[in-house]
């Protein structure tokens, strides 16, 4: 669930883990109240302001809940100052059963709020310390229509758009003293360091419209005092990218009886949502999610690729809903059953894709206004319905019901790095798991989107990124520039080594010349492990401005916090991101 946000009078510093390290399976859905847990949390966080010389102006706003590792509660918390949100500053704060802290995740973009410039002796003056005001020149409906009139013309919304007040840390990246003289294509991650150089006062603003029946998402930063545009992203995630389905043969559907038939909604899996339960609907080529797929027998679809210009409810159009309700339920057999996490949200609320959307549609993507999925039925593809791109959307819901990357940047590259890596593990799951608590070492192809392409092309790889001819195979300066579906690359390849290792020989396409240590060629550890670093990882540590700097941080602390410091599994971590020029590289 969502807590309602709760201003704290505390400012949250530094906290050390403590105890030992808690198992691989994550909690159950059930998770303290609000008012409990700021009781709780308050008194551990509060002691520990002053360490980070921070002063009344600071603040704490719980934003949210959900299931840590077994036993335990993630608490996701914005930093504020003088009552506003510092945008991208945040802690993550781990609980245990008793609601004690474990340890904190922390973003720190708040730090020279309030310090002011230092005067002679060395102390920030009173006037310098009041000088950032929080109070907009620009009003809320003001920053509205600036952003709306910088997306596309004549798109309507689809719910009304927001505004929120924040503070908005202006950041740039800068090389760390020892790298001042390296050559730009000789710079690794861990050379470079972001830097805020400043603060503005500005509206975040979210709209959600359609142009026709195309989906147009965006976040846009306004400043609350010229009106500039201070950044803009797309917040459309997409994957452009007893039934019979398209690409899995006859599979087992769990549905419901109801009326004259039988309804797409599945009573086994999730609770509570839109249905009730995972549900498919139909959207008969509209742009809203339609009714739940019905049936006057049990048995659904027909296993080929939708006719254009057909019924989407007879057994040809039925298919594509058999498609996404066996995506559906592997995607959260596979969380459930391996990591203890139900649902997308951890808290086990029903979710539902809708079928058929707008005509001859060739994308899928995942709305964060109704926490669901929309497939199309493809033109140049085949229907967007295939394994890994159900479980690449709703990844997409994973992330929004925890660390919520942004969108853009190196943090939007690793939103679609995670949804990539989570739809071949829920391919792998569906096609070798057989229902148990591992992930299988096959099953998957370690290619996007290869089945919805009628030419065998796939979206993207996995193995070797830079093979679609535009993603990277490993991080460079340039990386925060790109698209966030390219961004994506080197982490997606980093995830392939650690699961299935490297390859010594140069004409390999799992070869990577950033490793330099003994072995040559790194050793991997197997798709369940590494899938349980990452979930461990992205769902317990990541903050929304998480990197591929401190993606890897991360990802080592998580690695030596489930299978212990200097673990195989630990150096496994610290080479493949070596070999993504993330970090130097070491021997085995």
């Amino acid at each position: 669930m969502t807590i309602r946000p709760t201003l704290l009078a505390v400012a949250v510093a530094a906290l050390h883990l403590s105890g030992a390290a808690a198992p691989p399976l994550m909690n159950g859905p059930v998770a303290p109240n609000a008012a409990v847990l700021a009781g709780r949390l308050v008194p551990q966080l509060a002691a520990q302001r002053a360490r980070l010389g921070l002063d009344d102006d600071h603040h704490f706003l719980i934003a949210s809940e959900h299931p840590g590792l077994q036993g335990s509660t993630v608490v996701r918390a914005h930093h504020t100052y003088k009552g506003v949100r510092v945008f991208g500053s945040e802690s993550v704060v781990l609980l245990d059963a008793a609601s004690k802290v474990v340890r904190e995740s922390v973003s720190e973009r708040r730090l020279q709020l309030g310090r002011g410039n230092a005067d002679q002796a060395g102390a920030a003056t009173a006037a310098a310390k009041a000088a950032f005001s929080v109070l907009p020149a620009l009003s809320a409906a003001h920053a509205i229509t600036l952003a709306l009139r910088s997306v596309r013309a004549g798109a309507v919304p689809e719910i009304p758009p927001t505004a929120e007040l924040i503070i908005y840390p202006l950041v740039w990246s800068e090389r760390l003293p020892a790298a001042l003289g390296k050559a730009d294509d000789a710079l690794n991650a861990l050379d470079m360091t972001d830097v805020v150089v400043g603060y503005e006062l500005a509206w975040l603003v979210a709209t959600r419209l359609r142009a026709g029946p195309q989906p147009v998402y965006h976040d846009t930063v306004v400043s609350a005092g010229s009106g500039r545009i201070l950044a803009q992203w797309s917040m459309l995630q997409s994957a452009i990218g007893k039934g019979k389905s398209q690409y899995n043969g006859e599979v087992p559907l769990s549905t419901s009886e109801g009326g004259a038939g039988f309804r797409m909604l599945d009573p086994l899996r999730a609770k509570g949502g839109k249905f009730g339960g995972l549900a498919v609907t139909n959207a008969d080529h509209g742009t809203k999610a339609g009714e739940l797929f019905t049936n006057s027998s049990n048995n659904w679809g027909d296993g080929k690729q939708y006719l254009a210009g057909g019924s989407t409810t007879d057994a040809n159009g039925q298919t594509a809903a058999v498609n996404a309700m066996w995506g559906l339920a592997n995607t959260y057999d596979m969380l459930k059953n391996t990591l203890g996490w139900h649902a997308l949200d951890g808290q086990d609320t029903a979710t539902y894709i809708a079928a058929h959307v707008n005509t001859a549609y060739d994308n899928a993507y995942y709305s964060d206004a109704c926490k669901c999925m929309f497939i199309g039925d493809g033109s140049t593809f085949n229907s967007l319905g295939a394994l890994d791109v159900v479980g690449h959307e709703m990844g997409h819901g994973v992330t929004d019901a925890t660390s919520r990357l942004v969108y853009a940047g190196e943090p939007g590259g690793l939103n679609e790095s995670s949804s990539d890596i989570t739809g071949e593990v829920v391919e792998a799951y569906a096609r070798a798991g057989k229902g148990g608590a591992l992930i299988p070492a096959e099953g998957n192809d370690w290619m996007i989107g290869k089945e919805i392409s009628k030419v065998g092309t796939p979206l993207r790889y996995m193995i070797r990124p830079s093979k679609d001819g535009t993603s990277p195979d490993a991080w460079s300066a340039r990386l925060r520039r790109l698209d966030v579906h390219y961004s994506s690359g080197p982490n997606n390849r980093m995830f392939y080594f650690l699961a299935q290792g490297s390859n010594a020989d140069p004409a390999s396409e799992a070869h990577s010349t950033f490793l330099t240590g003994t072995p040559q060629a790194m050793s991997g550890i197997g798709l369940d492990k590494a899938y349980r670093i990452w979930f461990n990882a992205a769902t317990t540590r990541f903050t929304s401005s998480t990197g591929y700097k401190d993606a890897r941080a991360k990802m080592l602390a998580a690695a030596e916090e489930l299978y212990g410091k200097d673990s195989k599994e630990a150096v496994a971590v610290q080479r493949a991101y070596a070999a993504v020029n993330v970090g130097e590289d070491r021997n085995e």
